[in-house]
């Protein structure tokens, strides 16, 4: 792997369920982890149904492998690029070398919090 290939910061970041004071319960996205990525298979996608338009592109980032990120699941973290929100749609372990992980992600319409 070259490490001149990692030129783009990513975030990953973790949801957790928190309480408010009276009770309810909702997600909050908090910064997880920061770290470098090659940005590859970019497909930009519009679709469009009932007159709205909705951005569905796909991207892939291809992370160095670590222990932070070992055990990341695709319900559980998400990926913030250039102030863009991805959610993880799939994790390829690269034939579990442990020497890089592909996150498959898809942009969604939440922003940044």
């Amino acid at each position: 792997m070259k490490i001149a290939l990692l030129n783009e910061r990513i975030t990953i970041q973790k949801v957790e369920v928190v309480k408010d004071k009276i009770g309810n319960h909702f997600n909050r996205w908090s910064d997880y982890f920061n770290l470098y990525a090659t940005i590859s298979s970019e497909s930009p996608t519009e679709v469009t149904a009932a007159g709205n338009v909705w951005d569905e592109s796909k991207i892939d980032f291809t992370v160095r492998y670590s222990n932070e990120i070992k055990d990341i699941t695709s319900t559980n973290y998400r990926v913030v690029f250039k102030n863009t929100v991805y959610q993880i749609k799939g994790i390829d372990h690269m034939n579990y070398k442990k020497k890089t992980i592909k996150l498959h992600c898809q942009r969604c319409e939440d922003e940044k919090d």
